[in-house]
């Protein structure tokens, strides 16, 4: 009896020493990482930032670029279901699913299809409206104690469609987001070409997304938001992460390429690659790689104000640092499967057809992991059997998009203040059982 007291006394003591701990280890430096440890300190946390590569290098480099502040359709919809046998079969398809990698996806995809339901749709819907509306201002702070205000600018988001079919078909998805406060412009062709001039004369319809925000580029981004945090006393190590244990004492073991750390308090976020330390850490989580490619042409010819994006074949063309950075298609794969360039080179003609003159020449492709759940829906809370234990990914499209508005969530749950919103949707034991 006497034993277990003693245990039980320490237990607590761990307990208490966590929740009130001031120093907290962020794993991962993405947009999501980097933007969480910012925040915290702020709160006054002593923080270290660890990654395996340099700041701001997995998805936060290649993406389009955009703060999505309009991004509340989940990716499960009820039409996913009739496009499935197309995923399978057409490897030109905007969401391509590698037939040798089905068995494995099976259960993910089980999962993916229940979240396409009416109820579960508008469920997703309204979770994301809670957080992807103010995503630029949760930054706001951020980039002005940075004092990189040029790197960001108030753009808006254009959906363009060369067919009426294609506009009617889209307008089930932006009436959803009208129905969450979203603001939608609907154009007409000539309101769509004083907006982009350089599009072909072909695009008939435009849907246009004024709350959006465009960087200049999202690896410089979240790069000078890295520098800042160091700047302000963070640590940041550049090491391999390879395996979590719990010790007896509450603390969390971290092994790396360089050698053990012991943290106090840990935040994951690994993006696509978390979920083999969440299992460590004591969840089970449907996180699968989305692998999303693009391919960047240095001379375009050509110039674009803004993000655009066509209706008919769901792929993004983005102003980058005077480049046009053609961002599509999405490939469900193990994390380690082979890199397919051919999915990125197939863009450019599109764009082309599109942009009319645009300079294809000395085009790099590039491919990242986006950390895609079945909902949709990011993983965010606190570990209800660890207390000193955080997480933070699973952003699938909205990595860059919600880096600030996670990092001000993680920030309240870590200091022990109430969330600014309800993160039930997005408990981390969701999808246990």
């Amino acid at each position: 009896m006497l034993k277990r007291h003693r245990k039980i006394n320490a237990s607590l003591k761990a307990f208490r020493r966590m929740t009130t701990s001031k120093e907290v280890t962020v794993l991962g430096a993405g947009a999501i990482g980097v933007c969480v440890a910012l925040y915290l300190q702020r709160d006054g946390f002593t923080v270290t930032l660890i990654d395996r590569d340099e700041p701001a290098s997995g998805c936060s480099f290649g993406n389009a670029g955009l703060i999505q502040c309009a991004s509340v359709v989940p990716v499960a919809t009820p039409g996913i279901v009739r496009q499935v046998p197309r995923m399978l079969l057409d490897k030109s398809q905007p969401l391509f699913i590698q037939w040798r990698y089905l068995p494995s996806l099976s259960p993910y995809l089980l999962r993916f299809l229940g979240e396409a339901r009416d109820n579960r749709v508008a469920a997703n819907a309204r979770a994301l409206a809670s957080i992807v509306p103010d995503s630029y201002e949760a930054y706001r702070p951020l980039i002005a104690a940075a004092g990189i205000e040029e790197m960001v600018k108030p753009s808006g988001e254009l959906h363009v469609f060369e067919t009426d079919a294609a506009f009617r078909d889209a307008q089930a998805n932006f009436e959803m987001r009208r129905a969450h406060g979203v603001p939608v412009d609907t154009l007409d062709a000539d309101a769509v070409r004083q907006l982009e001039p350089s599009l072909a004369r072909s695009v008939r319809h435009g849907l246009f997304l004024p709350s959006c925000y465009q960087t200049a580029n999202p690896f410089r981004f979240i790069d000078a938001l890295a520098r800042h945090f160091i700047a302000q006393g963070g640590t940041f190590l550049k090491r391999e992460v390879r395996d979590l244990s719990l010790e007896a004492d509450g603390t969390v073991a971290i092994a790396t390429d360089a050698g053990h750390l012991s943290a106090e308090t840990v935040v994951l976020a690994f993006g696509a690659f978390s979920k083999p330390f969440a299992a460590q850490l004591g969840i089970q989580v449907p996180l699968n790689s989305e692998r999303g490619y693009h391919v960047q042409l240095p001379e375009p010819g050509v110039t674009l104000n803004r993000t655009v994006i066509s209706g008919e074949h769901r792929f993004a063309m983005s102003p980058i640092d005077g480049k046009v950075r053609i961002v599509g298609t999405a490939e469900l794969a193990k994390v380690g499967a082979p890199t397919n360039y051919q999915r990125a080179k197939r863009l450019i003609p599109l764009a082309q057809h599109l942009l009319p003159g645009l300079d294809a020449s000395g085009g790099q492709e590039w491919m990242g992991h986006r950390p895609s759940t079945p909902d949709s829906l990011p993983v965010l809370g606190r570990s209800a059997r660890h207390p000193n234990v955080y997480f933070a990914f699973g952003h699938n499209h909205s990595g860059l998009t919600l880096g600030g508005m996670t990092g001000r969530l993680m920030a309240d749950l870590v200091a022990g203040r109430p969330a600014s919103v309800d993160l039930a949707p997005f408990d981390p034991a969701r999808f246990q059982g």
